[in-house]
Order: C-alpha cells, then sequence, then structure tokens
C-alpha cells in the first residue's frame, strides 16, 4: 500500500460501516455472511438498516437478511489485514464491489472506517524515519527559539 507516511499514512481498518446495494443474487445475504469485495474479504458483522436506494431514508432496523433490490447499512469486519477509507477522505478508495460466482452481485461504499491504533501494526521504515525526523526537527526549531538572542544587532559601515 503506498501512502505519504507523513501527513495521512495507511492504517490497518479494524472494521467500516458501509451502504452495500444488492444488484443481482440469486438467493439472500444474511448477517455472518462473509462476501469477497473487490480486493480482500470482509465479514458482514451487523445489517444496521434499510435504506431506500435513490433517497437514502432509513426504511427500518432489525434486519436478519437482504434479497435483490434492497440497499442497506452494514458494518464490515475484515477477515484479513486490510486498508479501508471513507468515500469522503479519499473518493478512489471509498467504493468498493462484492463478487461472487463471476459476477457483481453487489457494490457499496465505505461511509466510515474504524483503523486500529497508529503503534498496533508495523510501521514502515519511511514511516518510522519521517517520525524520527518531524521529532527532531521539533525539538531543533524549540532549542532555537529558547536560545535566540532577544535583540537584532545591526551594523553599520562607513
Amino acid at each position: 500500500m503506498a501512502g505519504g507516511s507523513n501527513n495521512d499514512p495507511p492504517v490497518e481498518a479494524a472494521g467500516f460501516t458501509a451502504q452495500v446495494v444488492i444488484l443481482n443474487h440469486p438467493s439472500q445475504i444474511s448477517a455472518r455472511d462473509a462476501p469477497v469485495l473487490d480486493y480482500h474479504t470482509a465479514h458482514i458483522a451487523e445489517l444496521k438498516q434499510k435504506i431506500d436506494c435513490h433517497s437514502g431514508e432509513k426504511l427500518r432496523d432489525g434486519l436478519k437478511f437482504l434479497r435483490s433490490g434492497d440497499a442497506a447499512i452494514v458494518s464490515k469486519v475484515p477477515g484479513e489485514p486490510m486498508c479501508a477509507e471513507s468515500l469522503s477522505g479519499y473518493p478512489p478508495l471509498g467504493c468498493f464491489a462484492v463478487r461472487d460466482m463471476k459476477q457483481t452481485p453487489a457494490v457499496g461504499i465505505i461511509r466510515a472506517a474504524d483503523k486500529k491504533a497508529v503503534g498496533a501494526g508495523n510501521a514502515t521504515k519511511s514511516g518510522q524515519k519521517a517520525q524520527r525526523l518531524n521529532e527532531y526537527y521539533l525539538q531543533y526549531s524549540l532549542v532555537e527559539e529558547w536560545f535566540s538572542w532577544p535583540f537584532k544587532f545591526t551594523s553599520k559601515i562607513g
């Protein structure tokens, strides 16, 4: 995974909340299913609420399954380590497709991603180096302010 180690480094996702639209599925999708997303497998932990496909309004809570034509808000837990970003933060990374039987039965967007703590995973060497440099420059700038002369000297030659 490539990312900016200084501004917002990629972090492993603990889980994410997604809006999913079931396009064409022969049966039903229930909680505790593990559909294959276009990049990794994510376990559907909970079907939170059914929503209207067009307006996004909540229709009902407490779903047991979804069928073709349904749209819902679901929470997902990755089965393997993966990086997930919300659509509002990073639009190209916030979309996904569900693959099953050489078809695309569902598509979705990531509304919110729950990230693991930064120190929990393995950081890259470049990220560690950037962190050390940031700490060093912060210390250096503070030391420079502490030891700077309070008066400004001007010399007149002439």
